[in-house]
């Protein structure tokens, strides 16, 4: 049995039931080996153990800290989110949601939405965002499996879940096969007649292979077959999709976007004088996905692009199907690359980042921040002319022994900047780039004033109103290292955009005290959160355990 879904670790606690019903919005603990409990996130204790409770318990419990992976708050649901995206974020790649108030050549000040205001040493600051994204956040996660849907040629609406009880059932006994001096049994004339020739089942949903979802991530680990994880629906014309991606061995990962998953047309009555009519070669086309290729790809998603990333090149393609629901796909043609040589190595991980204009018919991808290669769809605006009619993306991966890690996914609203600040950062200068997408200016940011920041530049200073920019990152060789992470730290995630990073001291249900390096000790309110990581250094789910 899958060590993910035990509670071996419980069986010792009276009254815990590991198969009974679990309500929604329910908190869940994951420990480091894998065992997970649902109830009530209680509060840290003295900073080693997290306080935790259940109806079925008569009173609460203590786990420690030491032994917990994380801890998911309300089903990964805030109780409020965050109504801006602004953030600072600091060197060792937390993100404070709040808004500048304050800026010299010491200290950064941002007024949070969840620790009120935090005085920042300014070396401790990589980058200040008061518009990162430039449009609403649609999709932050994976913190559940709510809304992802796992698809095959033989189940395109989505694979039935686990029969836990088909799974381990013992085959039933087989008649045995007629001997040679018995008579077959008779069977009825009209059971005969009905029977059709070629009847062609399902295959038993069980054996499918499946995406394993866990923690905060979903992984494909050591499997063969042609199953994608998708969401339906998330990207409108003018959308960003982000996600972090883990492998091992070589990375090969196609990614569909802008996808519609609309399925070849049924079959026609073939005509007796047709050896080959175009109903059955939609049929022979559908039957396609089962040998893999670009047409397994349009069978699960549909009219999209795909883009296919593997250890030393990305190839766009666009996939969909014509009048008669026979496959297409047609290569783009690279129209700038910023990356050269082998851009992914053999084990590794990478945050790759898609921007799609469909109205204009442009893609780029940034991969680590960074631009790397684009694309452009002359007359995209025409009817027809852009392949992705809908607005649903996916992952798939065809190739066999492989390991694929895929995190925190992000699909928001793009407001068409082509660029961002990460892209151009320097070692001497600081970088500031305007919401518009388009100016941008590079100098010593030396202050913050009534809401303007102040840029001494190469031809003279300038005054920029704060809610015209959409980053500031400072020059990297200002900055201090960040310091070694340490086993008992816990980092807070909060919805949509923020990760504050500390040791935990004490705190109840609503709030959690941390030690931080950047801030000292500050108090977080936990309504926007929902996880907290306490990264266990010896956790199996880091370390690519094998029985994943």
């Amino acid at each position: 049995m899958n060590r993910l879904l035990t509670y071996s670790l419980l069986l010792g606690l009276p009254g815990v039931l590991g198969a009974a019903a679990i309500e929604p919005r329910q908190d869940l603990l994951r420990f480091a080996n894998g065992d997970q409990l649902h109830g009530s996130y209680q509060g840290i204790k003295d900073g080693l153990f997290a306080v935790w409770q259940r109806e079925d318990l008569a009173a609460a419990s203590e786990f420690k800290v030491a032994a917990i992976h994380k801890i998911i708050l309300r089903g990964a649901r805030p109780a409020k989110s965050n109504e801006s995206l602004a953030h600072v974020e600091l060197v060792n790649g937390d993100r404070i949601p709040g808004i500048l108030t304050g800026l010299d050549d010491k200290s950064v000040t941002v007024a949070t939405s969840v620790a009120g205001v935090m005085k920042i040493p300014r070396d401790l600051v990589g980058a200040i965002a008061p518009a990162p994204l430039g449009g609403r956040v649609i999709y932050h996660g994976p913190f559940s499996e709510e809304g992802w849907l796992m698809i095959n040629a033989d189940y395109p609406d989505g694979i039935p879940p686990l029969d836990p009880a088909a799974a381990v059932a013992e085959e039933a006994p087989r008649k045995p096969a007629a001997q040679d001096d018995e008579e077959p049994e008779a069977q009825p004339a009209h059971e005969a007649e009905e029977a059709p020739a070629a009847a062609v089942e399902k295959p038993d949903p069980n054996k499918i292979p499946r995406w394993d979802f866990s923690g905060a991530a979903w992984y494909w680990s050591n499997k063969r077959g042609t199953t994608g994880l998708v969401r339906k629906s998330g990207m409108g014309d003018r959308a960003l999709l982000r996600f972090n991606l883990a492998w091992r061995v070589r990375p090969m990962l196609t990614v569909a976007f802008h996808a519609d998953f609309a399925k070849p047309p049924k079959p026609e009555p073939k005509d007796e004088d047709d050896d080959e009519d175009e109903g059955g070669k939609a049929a022979k086309a559908l039957q396609l996905n089962r040998i893999g290729g670009a047409a397994s790809v349009i069978a699960l998603f549909g009219n999209s692009y795909v883009l296919q990333l593997n250890a030393g090149y990305a190839v766009l393609m666009r996939c969909g199907m014509d009048a008669e629901g026979n496959p297409t796909n047609e290569r783009l043609q690279l129209n700038n690359s910023g990356n050269s040589g082998r851009w992914l190595p053999e084990t590794g991980a990478a945050a790759f980042e898609l921007r799609c204009d469909r109205n204009k018919g442009t893609i780029s991808l940034f991969v680590d921040g960074v631009a790397a290669m684009e694309w452009a769809e002359p007359g995209a605006a025409d009817e027809g002319g852009y392949a992705g009619k809908g607005g649903g993306f996916g992952f798939f991966t065809q190739v066999e022994n492989t390991l694929v890690r895929i995190s925190e996914v992000v699909v928001a609203d793009w407001n068409g900047m082509p660029d961002s600040a990460r892209s151009m950062q320097s070692d001497e200068q600081d970088i500031v780039l305007l919401a518009n997408g388009t100016d941008r200016f590079s100098g010593k940011v030396t202050g913050l004033q009534d809401g303007t920041i102040r840029l001494h530049g190469k031809f003279g200073d300038f005054q920029l109103p704060l809610a015209d920019i959409a980053e500031l990152r400072f020059a990297t060789n200002g900055l201090t290292k960040p310091e070694e992470s340490t086993t008992k730290a816990v980092t807070v995630r909060f919805d949509p955009i923020g990760r504050v990073t500390g040791l935990p001291v004490s705190g109840d249900a609503r709030r959690l005290k941390l030690a931080t390096a950047a801030a000292g000790e500050i108090e977080l309110e936990l309504e926007s959160a929902i996880m907290l990581d306490f990264e266990s250094t010896n956790n199996y789910l880091d370390d690519w355990d094998e029985p994943l």
